[in-house]
């Protein structure tokens, strides 16, 4: 029963830490996008590089 004493205010020393990492990634916008890195993963980036056009003619 004396267990008692130091579980629940450990516990609620962790809930308070679980209730303050929860808002604090709500404020540093973790969950503002939450489709865009589901997307992201079906997305192709291979990007093609332009054809190269000289910017001035060849020199002899």
């Amino acid at each position: 029963m004396d267990i008692l004493y130091l579980l629940i205010p450990l516990s609620l020393v962790l809930v308070g830490f679980i209730v303050w990492a929860f808002f604090w990634a709500i404020k540093s916008g973790q969950f503002d996008d939450m489709e865009g890195p589901a997307h992201e993963v079906l997305m192709d980036h291979d990007e093609i590089a332009p054809k190269a056009t000289p910017s001035e003619p060849p020199k002899t």
